[in-house]
């Protein structure tokens, strides 16, 4: 193993990530700052927490009947469910290629991971997932929606049968839910194994790492038995809220960033020797004749995006770009045009 490393990326104009390309406003910068100074830094995080629990099922729209809780990202969380499963025997399956965080949590707690290949094409191989749930009894199961780095949406017909034939746990990943045309949260409270997870990365602070997974409260009771005390500072834990706060700055970026996807799909379309496919998140996967050359080239011109291409097999020559503003993206698509 090595540890995480990333990309160098001063100086460029960075999409490599999927973050939110859009900062704060100045008003808004100056009145979070006025907030972040005036708290009590002496003390340990306590009832805030709780505050921005409940301001985030509301956001959510949570089902009755479940609790949410909170981690230092969606990583912890990830870290957390491998944890409390560690079980003998336990395994923990997902499709791939998928976020690399699941089968690290596996990994690193001991557990054995399964990763069922997609279609060619990054759909759910219906089949070969039901078999290998039949085969393996996993005890967690993660279904990305959208997937990380294809970017696509998975037929619900599909995850509904993986949630049937399940023995143990579902987690559906929903971070790239504020670019999707589609949530599962109003079809979660059908089932009692369930969990939901999202993140606020990419809601626009990804900086302030702050991942949040609701569920049937006697399963979110168990996840939180492992939870370290105080795992959310009360810096991060006062901009959420303050995020919170003011909604529809945010919603006004994701749908810049919806619009901007489009444009950029179109531009793809025309490149000649360059496939891309259908996005409902931040990021959009394109296949290049010669990755590394690709990334090399766009990379000489200024503009850093994520080479995919070792990830697996299945993303062989592949590139994943990050869905910037109107003036990075030009560049980003220019920078490709030039590498090509």
């Amino acid at each position: 193993m090595h540890a995480y490393a990333i990309q160098p990326s001063a100086g460029m104009v960075k999409l490599d990530a999927m973050e939110n390309p859009h900062r704060l406003p100045p008003e808004l910068q100056d009145e979070l700052g006025r907030r972040l100074g005036a708290l009590a830094l002496n003390r340990y995080p306590g009832e805030r927490t709780n505050q921005l629990r409940d301001a985030l099922a509301a956001h959510a729209g949570m089902p009755e009947g479940f609790d949410i809780m909170l981690g230092n990202g969606s990583d912890e969380l990830i870290s957390l469910i491998a944890m409390v499963c560690d079980v003998p025997g336990a395994a923990i399956l997902a499709p791939v290629p998928g976020f690399v965080m699941y089968a690290m949590s596996a990994q690193l707690q001991g557990l054995k991971f399964i990763g069922v290949p997609l279609t060619a094409d990054f759909e759910l191989d219906e089949e070969a997932m039901l078999t290998a749930i039949s085969e393996h009894r996993p005890a967690v199961i993660y279904i990305a929606y959208p997937n990380n780095p294809t970017a696509n949406l998975w037929d619900d017909a599909v995850i509904d049968k993986i949630i049937d034939a399940a023995p143990g746990l579902v987690v559906i990943d929903e971070a790239y839910q504020p670019f999707s045309s589609r949530s599962y949260i109003d079809r979660v409270a059908r089932h009692e194994h369930v969990l939901l997870m999202r993140t606020m990365s990419k809601f626009g602070l990804a900086g302030v790492r702050i991942g949040y997974m609701m569920g049937p409260k006697a399963l979110i009771g168990q996840v939180d038995k492992v939870r370290p005390p105080y795992n959310i500072s009360v810096l991060n834990c006062e901009a959420a809220l303050f995020a919170l706060g003011h909604q529809e700055v945010f919603a006004a970026q994701a749908q810049d960033i919806r619009n901007q996807r489009m444009v950029i799909q179109a531009v793809l379309r025309a490149l000649p020797g360059v496939k891309s496919w259908p996005s409902d998140a931040n990021m959009i996967l394109v296949r290049v004749p010669d990755a590394q050359k690709t990334f090399d080239g766009m990379k000489s011109h200024g503009v850093l995006v994520k080479n995919v291409s070792k990830m697996h097999p299945l993303l062989a020559n592949c590139l994943r770009l990050t869905v910037g503003t109107a003036a990075e993206n030009e560049q980003m698509l220019s920078a490709l045009q030039a590498s090509l």
